[in-house]
């Protein structure tokens, strides 16, 4: 039986961290095998794509940032998510291709053809089977990010008009796997409604617990 791939997505500050760990946690308590990864990241390769990507001294080009991206979520794809997901196991993404459409496409501005285009190369047409937006204003996100107390990296320290950008994009996604959550409320209040998302759709991988179908050809593409 394939596994579930699900991810959490939305602007910066937004708690996807913190809900990746939630959801991990009341997955595993449910007797399910869970792989967490980030994006970038994830892999040797994926994690240097994600310091040049990061690093305020670099100053990347926003089409030197997407290619590093997706350079990034193609080696993290085949040498970690496919496997995952073949062996049945969970993966839980903080961040896949959404956030390409909310930074590179709405925040920087790239053309969304040949960006989308290049991300379905670079996934092989891999698809989450949930895809949990933290839907936040821009500036409150900012707002929590400044009360943190860390250093910024190179997006979060962007001017605020890509943040702004970025947020809307989020909130106006669409597609069959989206499900928008008001990140606004409590971690609780977030963490429950995402838990109810996601439930129903590694409910049939539940040991011992009579299951929905599990949707078929929504990962799509090949390994």
């Amino acid at each position: 039986m394939p596994g579930a791939f699900l991810v959490v997505e939305g602007p910066d500050g937004a708690g996807k961290t913190t809900l990746v760990k939630r959801l991990a946690a009341r997955l595993r308590e449910a007797g399910l095998t869970v792989t967490e990864v980030r994006e970038p990241g994830g892999t040797p390769l994926a994690e240097m794509a994600r310091r040049a990507v990061l690093d305020p001294s670099l100053g990347a080009s926003p089409l030197a940032e997407l290619f590093l991206m997706l350079a990034a979520r193609a080696d993290l794809v085949t040498k970690v998510i496919r496997p995952a997901l073949a062996a049945g196991q969970v993966v839980l993404s903080d961040r896949f291709e959404l956030s390409t459409e909310a930074y590179q496409i709405a925040g920087r501005e790239l053309p969304r053809k040949p960006v989308l285009a290049a991300n379905r190369l670079a996934t092989g047409g891999l698809r989450p089977d949930v895809t949990l937006v933290l839907d936040l204003p821009a500036d409150v996100g900012l707002e929590r990010l400044a009360v943190s107390g860390r250093a910024h990296d190179r997006i979060e320290g962007a001017e605020r008009r890509l943040h702004d950008r970025v947020a809307r994009a989020f909130a106006a996604a669409e597609g069959p796997s989206v499900v928008h959550l008001d990140a606004t409320r409590s971690v609780e209040a977030v963490e429950q409604q995402a838990w109810d998302a996601v439930r129903r759709v590694v409910k049939e991988l539940i040991p011992g617990e009579p299951g929905l179908k599990h949707p078929s050809g929504t990962h799509g593409g090949t390994a």
